[in-house]
């Protein structure tokens, strides 16, 4: 006879293997879709099926039994209000695995299980790479003197200020400086010429 023979150990502990389904069931209630390996998402969907069914008879020890198997308060709330009103109709069936392209790495069978009927979620349309955006007006560049108004501050305007004062006195002192120099040879030009002159004369007399 084959007792004790239902459902898969998939190579875990009957704790490790009980947590797991706990949550993977928590899940799917809670998103209405999971991806997992196939041998995990059959078993899943088995569960699921069961905890909808408590869901659907909605009495307090139905309402305990789920408890002590969902994680979540809030997902046995759903469970007993809004997947037992969807599902009040239907007599069993209520989830389907679908089977995917293994996974990358270990190659192992992939699959998802979802709950039927489940309102589908309108997800807005992507923008092609090909379609070019809308272009925005350019902004008007502002003058660059403008430009430069702002960024001086106080600080750099006196020491513009200091500097130009600076230059005028240099620019000042500098023709002076050069008509005294030209006026120092001639000066002494002239003397020694007054001096020659002046011996001539003497010699002269002599």
């Amino acid at each position: 006879m084959r007792h004790m023979k239902a459902g898969k150990k998939l190579n875990r502990t009957g704790s490790h293997r009980r947590a797991m389904f706990r949550n993977m069931v928590t899940s799917l209630l809670q998103h209405e879709r999971i991806v997992t390996t196939e041998g995990k998402s059959k078993e899943a969907g088995r569960l699921t099926e069961k905890m909808i069914t408590l869901g659907k008879r909605g009495d307090l020890h139905a309402r305990r039994q789920a408890v002590s198997f969902i994680k979540s308060n809030e997902v046995v709330k759903k469970l007993f209000s809004e997947l037992a009103e969807r599902y009040r109709s239907r007599d069993g069936g209520y989830t389907r695995v679908l089977k995917l392209e293994p996974r990358a790495g270990d190659n192992a069978p992939m699959a998802m299980v979802e709950l039927v009927d489940r309102p589908m979620v309108v997800q807005p349309e992507k923008t092609d790479k090909g379609k070019k955006k809308e272009a925005k007006a350019p902004k008007k560049a502002a003058p660059k003197k403008a430009v430069k108004e702002k960024e001086e501050t106080p600080k750099k305007k006196a020491e513009k200020k200091e500097e130009a004062a600076a230059k005028k006195e240099k620019a000042e002192k500098k023709p002076a400086k050069k008509a005294a120099k030209k006026e120092t040879p001639k000066k002494e030009t002239a003397k020694k010429a007054t001096g020659k002159k002046k011996a001539k004369e003497s010699k002269d007399k002599s």
